[in-house]
């Protein structure tokens, strides 16, 4: 029987065949989509910000793309997964609202999709596809069927990536 699992902010999640993995308002955060074909074996992590090292507030490993991408594979492959055979899918990373000048701490969204993709690369894994930028949120949903990613975008409909 199929499972719809959501993912909370700052948190992530893995599962087997027959699973969705969900998680709703990625504004600036990224949702970072793993999916194993050959084992038929999904994980998203919902990353707030770029890197652990700045925040004091750290103990949420969850929370950043330094350490919740890693933390996501290595639970991958105590389920079953195989480095080798993973893919990302990545969406969010918006720029939620117009700040005054170009203070670059402030582009939180771009940020946080250039150290998924930084982290992404570092792992070895390749990243097929994704749907990041504008001002916008998302919600998405990962298939352990197929590995095809939903992305839900109020005023852009859904799309498939």
């Amino acid at each position: 029987m199929l499972e719809v699992i959501r993912v909370g902010m700052a948190d992530l999640k893995v599962a087997r065949h027959p699973s969705i993995l969900t998680t709703l308002g990625l504004g600036s955060c990224v949702g970072v989509a793993l999916y194993d074909s050959k084992n038929r074996i999904i994980g998203l992590a919902h990353i707030m910000l770029p890197s652990s090292k700045i925040a004091t507030a750290n103990a949420n490993r969850a929370k950043f793309a330094d350490t919740g991408i890693v933390d996501l594979l290595e639970q991958m492959v105590a389920i079953g997964a195989n480095k080798n055979n993973l893919v990302a899918k990545i969406a969010g990373g918006a720029q939620m609202f117009n700040f005054a000048g170009t203070n670059e701490t402030m582009k939180i969204g771009a940020r946080n999709s250039e150290a998924t993709r930084v982290v992404l690369k570092e792992l070895n894994i390749p990243i097929i596809s994704e749907d990041t930028g504008g001002n916008h949120g998302r919600t998405i949903e990962i298939s352990s069927e197929d590995g095809k990613l939903m992305v839900k975008t109020i005023g852009y409909g859904v799309k498939y990536l």
